[in-house]
């Protein structure tokens, strides 16, 4: 497999699912999983987007946050493929699903761009039908993403509440420290989710697939053909990471949360009361920093960024210790293989149709 050069590369994210890896590109949506018998599943369409209906999303800011928006839509997506098909069936009837910690560790790791563009005809392989998203599959997404605000807002800012109610007056939402405080335990919230969860084996092997899905980007990035061989000596961090990012937000949401929030009145005279619903005013806030974010991450990867922007990417490459492993030459090739295929569709000459196409081999699949 090689990755073709053209006048302007096109930018290339991905994600680790369950037993696979998702990959996408300004117009194609590609996963690849190795299935719970040993055959291999990829599904090939066009990335889903807003940008281009609505052109004033195409702006700086408002872009991030419906990137955020899409990556969460269609990421899920993503997992739910490959829980279908990497995980053994429970019965004749139902198929496994991931857990809530899975889902939830997965949407955290959840970010990137496209661009829409249009269907692919069919071609080689053997097509079988996608299954259809269920109301179980749409409730774990709805659960998890309200465990995520629950962890990730609500806890930090309660519990610097209730920090601020021993320490004494002064030290409530009106005052800087309390937002400082809170991003520290927004911070470590998130550092201890991902270290408790990093020791279960589901982790562990989500955690190696995106490993080699950072090994790949580089592969891809340094131009070279894509082979194992090649993506080997790589490291499995990478500053576009999703974890990256998150550290990012962090930082972006204390920034703001100082600049903003000291200046937002009482909102009821009960106190948790007015608390529980600050935290409901922080919530359509993460939409913005989102994007703001995401124009900073995209601003650290470019060549003469100032060092104070691509210091921001540090702490989480750091963190990438915890979620990114070194995957097996297997895995690799299931990362390799998504890669292809995504530029193969975005260069306009795609190896299979636009659905679900099953490969009795990795063999198979490199050579359709």
């Amino acid at each position: 497999m090689t990755a073709e050069a053209t006048g302007v590369r096109p930018y290339i994210g991905g994600q680790a699912v369950i037993e696979g890896v998702m990959m996408r590109s300004p117009k194609s949506f590609v996963v690849a999983v190795r299935r719970h018998d040993g055959q291999i599943a990829v599904r090939e369409q066009a990335w889903r987007t807003l940008l281009r209906s609505l052109k004033f999303l195409r702006w700086p800011v408002f872009r991030g946050a419906v990137v955020l928006a899409e990556s969460l839509h269609n990421g899920y997506s993503a997992l739910k493929f490959s829980a279908d098909h990497a995980l053994p069936p429970e019965d004749d009837k139902k198929a496994a699903k991931p857990s809530p910690a899975a889902v939830l560790t997965f949407l955290l790791q959840a970010v990137g761009a496209g661009a829409d563009g249009p269907p692919s005809p069919p071609s080689g392989g053997t097509m079988v039908p996608e299954k259809k998203g269920d109301a179980g599959a749409n409730a774990m997404l709805a659960f998890a993403t309200i465990v995520m605000v629950a962890f990730f807002i609500a806890l930090p800012h309660l519990l610097t509440w209730l920090i601020g109610r021993a320490v004494g007056p002064g030290f409530d939402t009106t005052s800087a420290s309390f937002h400082l405080v809170d991003g520290v335990l927004r911070l470590g919230i998130l550092v201890g989710y991902l270290a408790v969860i990093s020791r279960t084996d589901d982790a562990k092997v989500l955690f190696r697939y995106h490993g080699a899905e950072h090994k790949a980007i580089w592969t891809y990035e340094a131009d070279k053909p894509l082979t194992v061989d090649n993506a080997r000596p790589f490291t499995t961090r990478h500053p576009r990471c999703g974890t990256s990012f998150l550290f990012i937000v962090v930082g972006v949401a204390v920034l703001l949360h100082v600049l903003l929030l000291p200046f937002v009145p009482r909102l009821h005279a009960n106190e948790f009361i007015n608390q529980v619903l600050m935290v409901f005013v922080k919530i359509p806030m993460a939409f913005p920093i989102a994007g703001v974010a995401y124009e900073l991450q995209r601003w650290s990867a470019k060549d003469g960024c100032p060092t104070v922007i691509t210091s921001l990417t540090k702490p989480g490459i750091w963190l990438q210790k915890i979620t990114t492993q070194p995957p097996t030459d297997a895995q690799q090739e299931i990362a390799l293989m998504s890669l292809d295929r995504a530029l193969a569709r975005e260069l306009g000459k795609p190896k299979s149709g636009e659905g679900v196409t099953i490969y009795p081999s990795f063999a198979d699949a490199a050579a359709a």
